[in-house]
C-alpha cells in the first residue's frame, strides 16, 4: 500500500448481498469520488459477503474481490 492511500471500511449493498470490507482511498478523497472515478469494478479487500435478508448467512470471505459497479445500490463508509 502506498503511503498516500488509506484503508476505508465500507458496507456495500447490492440487490442480493451485503458486502463488508475495505477500499483503498487516496488521502483526503471521499467514497463518492472513488466511485465516480472507478471504471467497471471496485476492489474490496478483507471482504465478507452476506445474504441480504435479515439474519442472512455469510456466503464468502476472501482477501480480495472485485464488485461490479452495475450491481451496487448503496455504499456506506465505516459500518
Amino acid at each position: 500500500m502506498n503511503g498516500d492511500e488509506t484503508k476505508t471500511k465500507v458496507t456495500i449493498l447490492t440487490d442480493a448481498y451485503r458486502i463488508k470490507g475495505y477500499i483503498e482511498l487516496i488521502s483526503g478523497a471521499r467514497v463518492t469520488d472513488f466511485l465516480a472515478d472507478s471504471k467497471e469494478f471496485i476492489a474490496v479487500t478483507d471482504a465478507e459477503v452476506w445474504e441480504l435478508a435479515i439474519g442472512g448467512r455469510q456466503i464468502l470471505a476472501a482477501p480480495f474481490i472485485n464488485v461490479s459497479l452495475d450491481h451496487i445500490q448503496i455504499v456506506t463508509p465505516g459500518h
